[in-house]
């Protein structure tokens, strides 16, 4: 059956997350051993000790986020191995906003030592451009009265949709005033929740232009391999089938919003009908289960299954 394998973003961390991982895998504690010697830092214990308020400060959330994803992939890789399967290779990678990094490491276009080094840098360069930025998500919200939110929130400043994540979820972003307009207007738009999210930094949105600028410098001197399978594009969800396309995504993204339930259908209508999550939680796996009911959705973090990690090819599907 097609099958794509997607990847979360920061908001999918938690603390722990990946140890019972790394004690019953050597590949995954060799993840978590290659990221730490690659900053120089413990990665692996802000992911497995916290605590909170240090794992979810952007420039830390990431790194560990991107190293548990890849931890998961690998056991994954490791188990099959073991069982005498080869190493599986989906119809596509996509990952949700800094997921895109983590599917770029799993699809052979970087480095995980160039993965971890550049998120890391990413984060930093985003909260050095927050400059008063704030998001919210609209929860309830016709698809069809998005655009009338998005001109409410421009009429008080810079704003724009940061995250379409499924039917009737979406997240905005941009200076606060503007984000706290549009929030005000959701409800009379008929929204069910309006919600300012604790952050500082307005991620997807023109706001992060110095981020990006930055970011365009620092990807020059890393290099970029071809994908085994294509990338999808935050925004649009164009096929990204060369390392010079991956390369121009990472740049492209932090000022561009992420449209998920595009990125789902253009999967869907390509015959894909298996989508796998790898990394920490099921946020995105509970997101295509509303964009796409029809298809078959599965995490491979499973706190009941042996190291907490599920084979998606053998076990039952949800």
């Amino acid at each position: 059956m097609p099958f794509a394998f997607v990847f979360p973003g920061q908001g999918s961390q938690s603390v722990g997350m990946g140890r019972a991982l790394a004690e019953a895998s050597a590949a995954a504690t060799g993840v978590f051993s290659e990221a730490d010697g690659a900053l120089e830092r413990s990665v692996s214990g802000l992911a497995w000790d916290g605590p909170a308020e240090t794992l979810d400060l952007t420039e830390n959330a990431q790194p560990a986020l991107l190293a548990s994803s890849i931890a998961f992939l690998r056991a994954l890789d490791e188990r099959r191995s073991a069982g005498g399967e080869d190493r599986v290779v989906p119809a596509f990678y996509a990952g949700h906003s800094m997921g895109q990094y983590s599917a770029m490491v799993a699809a052979g276009v970087l480095e995980l030592a160039d993965g971890v080094r550049l998120v890391r840098e990413r984060g930093r360069l985003m909260q050095a451009s927050a400059e008063d930025g704030a998001m919210a998500a609209i929860i309830g919200l016709d698809d069809d009265r998005v655009a009338e939110l998005e001109s409410a929130g421009r009429e008080a400043g810079v704003f724009t949709i940061a995250n379409r994540n499924s039917p009737g979820q979406v997240v905005v972003s941009g200076e606060r005033r503007a984000v706290e307009r549009a929030a005000e207007a959701a409800k009379g738009l008929g929204a069910k929740r309006a919600i300012l999210l604790p952050v500082s930094v307005a991620a997807h949105s023109p706001l992060m232009q110095r981020a990006a600028d930055g970011m365009r410098t620092i990807l020059e001197a890393v290099a970029f391999r071809d994908p085994m399978a294509p990338l999808l594009a935050n925004a649009d969800a164009r096929p990204l089938t060369t390392g010079d396309e991956c390369r121009a995504e990472l740049v492209e993204h932090l000022t561009r919003g992420v449209d998920w339930v595009r990125a789902v259908e253009h999967m869907r209508d390509a015959g894909v009908d298996t989508f796998v999550e790898i990394g920490p939680g099921k946020v995105l796996t509970n997101l295509i289960k509303r964009i796409a009911p029809d298809a078959s959705a599965v995490a491979t973090d499973d706190g009941t299954a042996a190291g907490g990690l599920r084979d998606p090819f053998e076990s039952p599907q949800e």
